[in-house]
């Protein structure tokens, strides 16, 4: 007997999809694909090892992520995301506070900031995963002070690494951005997910909405 697998069918029998974050910005990225998915915040620390380059962190970070929510979600695909910037070769993360949110746009101001992202996608149930880095370059205008005084001001943004927000006010930051997928920057890659989701057997086009 011949069984036709159509569309519908295999948005039925689809692995539940699970972003291992509650990061609002995440979860409005991943909403694009028109996949139905949860949400999940992972516990893990995310302090740096020594020597550990920018990509390898993130990398080891965003499989983490998933990992830390597996047994919670078992035979789902979990999606694991880190993001940290490189200014100066220095790797910068979430700044938490003013001060060091405005020390962070000194640093970055007129330079031009690498911005690494590290994506997993984990199937719970087989332990098989898909890990990639994926970099996005910012070159910042010349900020006065009083720029980013009023830029942390307004827009508060001392849970991003770099202490800007792309979507927002941010973009008033910059001179130019270059990299393939503007969604890197934000933190979720969606042409790197989109390849990573038809390996692990998810084709946004026809199990989507």
């Amino acid at each position: 007997m011949c069984v036709i697998i159509t569309p519908e069918i295999t948005q039925k029998i689809m692995k539940p999809l699970l972003l291992a974050s509650t990061s609002p910005w995440r979860k409005s990225l991943l909403a694009k694909l028109g996949l139905p998915f949860s949400t999940a915040a992972p516990d893990i620390d995310e302090s740096p090892r020594a020597g550990e380059s920018a990509h390898e962190l993130v990398q080891r970070l965003a499989l983490a992520k998933a990992h830390a929510l597996a047994a919670s979600w078992p035979d789902s695909l979990i999606i694991g995301s880190d993001q940290v910037c490189v200014i100066n070769g220095n790797i910068v993360g979430k700044p938490h506070t003013v001060d060091k949110a405005c020390a962070q746009l000194r640093a970055a101001s007129g330079q031009s900031v690498v911005f690494s992202t590290g994506l997993a996608v984990l199937d719970s149930a087989s332990g098989a995963y898909q890990v990639i880095n994926e970099t996005f370059t910012v070159h910042f205008r010349t900020l006065s002070e009083p720029e980013i005084r009023r830029y942390i001001e307004r827009e508060q943004p001392l849970h991003c690494a770099g202490s800007f927000m792309c979507e927002g006010l941010g973009i008033t930051l910059f001179e130019r951005l270059e990299g393939r997928d503007p969604n890197t920057l934000i933190g979720l890659p969606l042409i790197a997910l989109c390849d990573m989701l038809r390996q692990a057997g998810v084709d946004p086009l026809l199990q989507g909405d």
